[in-house]
């Protein structure tokens, strides 16, 4: 299964919109450098297929690459159906999957903007096992875990 990076972004803020960047470089073990959500946990790239961009486009909101705080969208890949364990390899850099989706408690500045989230049911998240830069256009080779969580 393969795909492409569609759009990289980052925030220097928790909660609000990315902003689409030219390239980011991913760090091992901290996430994307620069962004509000790099450190040593889980969840330090979140990546959404344009594919589920597009739904809510068909549902009339006006919104696009990073609009649901991702940090990489994708096309091509049917993300929620990758199981946890999963790695993603973006040109030299390599991601593990660690979560799918995630329980929004509160209604965040990004449900207000854009009327509705996909990342609760479609983002997944993942660590970041080898660095790289990463930008618009790089590949994305899947490899299937066949171990449970």
């Amino acid at each position: 299964m393969s795909g492409l990076v569609l759009a990289v972004c980052i925030s220097q803020n928790k909660g609000e919109r990315k902003k689409t960047v030219p390239a980011v470089e991913l760090v091992p073990e901290h996430g994307i450098a620069g962004d509000a959500h790099a450190g040593n946990w889980h969840r330090q790239v979140s990546l959404l297929a344009q594919e589920s961009i597009d739904k809510m486009c068909a549902n009339g909101l006006s919104v696009s690459a990073g609009d649901f705080a991702e940090k990489i969208t994708t096309i091509g890949i049917d993300l929620v159906s990758l199981p946890v364990g999963s790695r993603l390899v973006l040109g030299s850099a390599l991601l593990e999957v660690t979560q799918i989706g995630k329980e929004c408690r509160n209604r965040c500045a990004i449900y207000y903007q854009a009327g509705d989230c996909v990342m609760p049911k479609e983002g997944i998240f993942a660590r970041v096992l080898k660095g790289g830069v990463v930008t618009a256009g790089t590949e994305i080779e899947i490899e299937i875990s066949s171990i449970a969580p």
